[in-house]
């Protein structure tokens, strides 16, 4: 289902964004962030998450840096390394 959704991303990068300026507002690029959100929340999540970006690319935003957001699991072991490195400062 990833290549099924992911392809159309990819004929894109190779056949139709060569032809244009580079003029993207973001980083990473939209179509880059699409195929990463894709890669890390699957299918449906990451489709969301491509959709939501691109309908932020336009003039009236500022633009600027916008990494895909953290899994469920990143999250929580983040949370989980953040306790181990409050309670070992505790300890000391």
């Amino acid at each position: 289902m990833r290549r099924v959704i992911s392809a159309p991303i990819h004929a894109y990068r190779r056949f139709i964004s060569p032809l244009k300026p580079p003029t993207c507002r973001f980083y990473p690029t939209c179509s880059a962030y699409a195929l990463e959100a894709i890669d890390k929340h699957g299918p449906l999540r990451g489709s969301w998450l491509a959709v939501r970006r691109i309908c932020r690319c336009h003039p009236l935003h500022p633009g600027g840096i916008d990494y895909v957001p953290p899994t469920r699991e990143e999250m929580q072991q983040r949370r989980a390394s953040a306790a181990l490195d409050s309670a070992a400062e505790d300890s000391v």
